[in-house]
């Protein structure tokens, strides 16, 4: 298939329905970057077979689609088919996608035997042991649970959640408050008389001592942040 363009695919009823699509605009049209179908396609046009040129019957599109608008055909196939990647781009999705698992998994779980997080590279050489098939198209998160339990006679991980209770000096209380919400979500807070601000954040377990650092860096070590639960 030619690097310019590439084939989406499904099969509904057991009839083949194929289109001609850009391989980028496609992946960003998948991912909800791009919202124009027309900017994808390289043709409207529904094939039974793309690399034969056999389009597909009205018949059976109307039956497997309830309808022959090619638009709107084209846009079921692309949201839940299957897109053929070109080399290139399955390697840079996998690898990418490899990361975002990594780091996830850094963010949520802590070493059981000390509370702490691991290190993306420690994660990233046991991921290497079991040989994991990552799936550019399946969520992060399920991957990921998938591959904690695949590591866990290797690295012992543990996914928890934490209850921080958080206090900011007065001067630093708008500075810091946007960087302690994308630690987690605000459970509690009140604005104190005296202009300090406090709050109940519920975060993952693995991000703790980042927040401690970002917070001790902001507040220039006049914050605290402690386990309540």
């Amino acid at each position: 298939m030619s690097e310019k363009y590439t084939v989406a695919r499904i099969t509904k009823d057991n009839e083949h329905f194929e289109i001609l699509v850009k391989p980028e605009k496609a992946l960003q049209y998948r991912s909800g970057r791009l919202a124009s179908i027309t900017e994808v396609l390289v043709a409207e046009t529904i094939y039974s077979d793309a690399n034969k040129g056999t389009r597909a019957s009205e018949e059976s599109i109307r039956k497997c689609f309830g309808t022959i608008d090619s638009l709107k055909v084209a846009e079921t196939i692309l949201k839940t088919g299957i897109v053929q990647l070109t080399t290139e781009q399955r390697r840079k999705m996998v690898e990418d996608k490899r990361r975002q698992i990594i780091d996830f998994i850094a963010r949520q779980s802590v070493d059981p035997r000390t509370n702490l997080p691991h290190p993306p590279l420690r994660i990233e050489n046991a991921m290497e042991q079991i040989h994991y098939p990552i799936d550019p198209f399946k969520p992060i998160e399920e991957q990921a649970r998938d591959i904690i339990k695949l590591l866990r006679p290797i690295l012992p991980l543990k996914m928890e959640q934490l209850s921080i209770g958080v206090t900011v000096p007065a001067q630093y209380s708008t500075k810091a408050y946007g960087t302690i919400k994308g630690f987690g979500t605000i459970k509690r807070e009140e604005w104190r008389a005296d202009g300090s601000w406090y709050g109940v954040l519920e975060m993952p377990a693995g991000l703790y001592a980042p927040l401690l650092e970002k917070l001790g860096e902001i507040t220039k070590g006049n914050g605290e942040a402690r386990i309540i639960a």
